[in-house]
């Protein structure tokens, strides 16, 4: 039983560990996105940002959830959220 717990934490820390790299995939495919319409200086850094500032107030979503926050954030989301980002005093990467 305990062999069997281990291989299944295991199995758990890969999968986390690949679902990571995947979002920061996803992250990276999108500011490229921005760069190929005129937002040069768009890092994965600030797309991950942008996308997670809402999960703050409700907690870790499901994977599928963040893939479809990521996948469909609009360059004016993105912009608002960074102009808003500028009142507040945050840093930009």
């Amino acid at each position: 039983m305990v062999e069997q717990l281990g291989v299944e934490l295991d199995l758990e820390v890969e999968m986390d560990k690949l679902q990571d790299e995947d979002v920061e995939l996803l992250c990276q495919s999108k500011a490229e996105e921005f760069h190929l319409i005129g937002y040069e200086h768009v890092t994965a850094a600030e797309v991950w940002e942008c996308v997670s500032e809402k999960y703050k107030k409700s907690g870790e979503p499901a994977v599928h959830e963040v893939v479809n926050d990521i996948l469909s954030l609009k360059v004016t989301k993105f912009m608002n959220y960074m102009t808003m980002s500028a009142y507040r005093g945050s840093p930009f990467s």
